[in-house]
């Protein structure tokens, strides 16, 4: 009996460190590569301070239609994932081939519609009650970057093909790649270098365009070079497969929704800014952007959960699936803790990456960044939770009670608290931001609350942990 038990303790161990470094090896360059797309749009940001606080609050606008569209859609083919990582789990590969090529079906279906209204932008824009001169400059720049939604999408389908199979170091050099090159083509066109026009704020739209197409084709270049990928002929063909193009739908379409009702929280959070003026606008941009790019680890290592518990539910250890996402979980929390601390001690110098502080005329924006860092500060920890624990409902195939929580704790919880607080009780932008606090709150308790719920009914339903030894798992 002792001898039993000490061979559980050995195993449980070995299966932990076993895991943190899977789990490691998938999450650093996923993470890099999420870092690095965050980091492009931190960029764009920096750079369209440079022309002003006025483009620097209409490229934010723009931005916000443009990221929304694309993650919601990022979201729908992010389905790729979990299917081609439970069936590369199962191997079968002849699945494999029908999801990949159905995502890229579904990647071009989608754009049209999303390119339509993009440029219709500041339409939308006046519509919703923004200033006409911020929306016609935020047009300027949505009009350029519309052509590069398509690609966008592609390799997001791609992303989650090759990062299903282990094989994300690629994603993360090619977007790395793709983030120095936008830098590069943002300087030379904003201000007309080497000869070109100066096209101001179109310029980062254009150059945003060029990058995203790019890293397409250096994407779909590696996938035909790589002798580990010939066994799936994913461009062999392009028949519309109607089943697999329809589970793909089924399964992406509530994580699309949850990508977009926690981005429209954000999104709608930016227009209401945009009623509070000018400066609270930027200030609220210079915020988003630096928490942006802190999530951006976390949304990595999410995607590396739902890799991780799809393949192992695929081999039949909901155990190990259930372990995998603890892992996640621990080491995301750890380093957003580690960003909470920076952004509460630090918020002057976080601000100062963005515009002059020691400029006068920038005191009240400085002013609004700083306290709004401080509550991003306080809800670092929780943002990463909920990201990871969805990420590990994905892996399990579960998308649509995940999209409902979503939608009444992004919604209910987070808009309504933050409106209430910022208009009725006059806290401003602090208030919106302080109810964006409590949305994520709910979620993160909510999806893990979820994510053991289901996981706990799989393990009920496989083999003991002796079992499991015995037969070699």
């Amino acid at each position: 009996m002792n001898t039993n038990r000490n061979t559980l303790a050995v195993y449980s161990r070995s299966k932990i460190v076993s895991e943190i470094w899977a789990c490691l090896l998938l999450s650093v360059p996923l993470a890099a590569a999420q870092v690095s797309q965050a980091a492009t749009a931190f960029v764009d940001t920096v750079m369209m301070g440079l022309l002003g606080s006025q483009t620097l609050a209409a490229g934010g606008l723009g931005a916000v239609i443009f990221s929304t569209l694309l993650l919601v859609c990022t979201g729908v083919v992010s389905a790729v994932g979990p299917l081609v990582a439970e069936a590369y789990g199962a191997g079968n590969i002849k699945a494999i081939e029908g999801i990949v090529r159905q995502g890229l079906w579904l990647s071009l279906v989608l754009s049209f519609p999303c390119m339509l209204l993009i440029w219709h932008g500041d339409v939308l824009l006046i519509a919703l009650g923004q200033e006409p001169d911020n929306a016609v400059l935020a047009g300027a720049y949505l009009k350029a970057v519309m052509w590069g939604f398509f690609p966008a999408i592609a390799f997001a389908s791609l992303k989650n093909f090759v990062s299903a199979l282990s094989r994300p170091r690629s994603v993360m050099v090619i977007m790395l790649c793709g983030l120095v090159f936008n830098a590069i083509a943002n300087y030379v066109l904003m201000f007309g270098k080497l000869g070109l026009p100066a096209l101001g704020l179109a310029g980062i739209g254009w150059a945003s365009s060029i990058s995203l197409w790019g890293m397409l084709i250096a994407l779909v270049s590696f996938i035909l070079s790589q002798r580990v990928f010939e066994l799936y002929q994913v461009f062999h063909y392009f028949q519309f497969e109607g089943s697999v193009f329809w589970e793909l739908v089924q399964t992406g379409w509530p994580i699309g929704i949850l990508f977009g009702v926690e981005t429209g929280l954000f999104a709608i959070t930016a227009f209401l800014m945009g009623h509070l003026g000018t400066t609270i606008l930027a200030a609220h941009q210079i915020a988003l952007q630096t928490a942006a790019l802190t999530f951006m680890v976390p949304a990595g290592i999410s995607y590396a959960t739902t890799v991780r518990v799809g393949q192992l539910i695929g081999q039949g250890d909901p155990q190990g699936a259930r372990l995998a996402a603890y892992v996640s979980l621990g080491i995301g929390s750890a380093f957003m803790g580690v960003m909470a601390i920076a952004f509460w001690i630090f918020p002057e110098a976080i601000t100062s990456v963005y515009i002059d502080v020691r400029n006068p005329a920038n005191a009240a924006v400085v002013q609004v960044a700083k306290a709004l860092l401080g509550v991003a500060a306080m809800f670092q920890l929780v943002d990463g939770i909920q990201i990871i624990a969805a990420g590990a409902l994905r892996g399990l195939k579960d998308t649509r009670t995940p999209m409902l929580i979503g939608i009444f704790s992004y919604w209910f919880v987070g808009l309504i608290s933050g409106y209430s607080l910022g208009f009725w009780l006059r806290l401003d932008g602090v208030g919106l931001w302080w109810g964006l606090a409590l949305g994520l709150l709910s979620a993160s308790v909510i999806f893990t609350w979820r994510f053991n719920y289901l996981i706990a009914q799989l393990i009920r339903r496989s083999p003991t942990p002796a079992k499991a030894i015995a037969c070699g798992r």
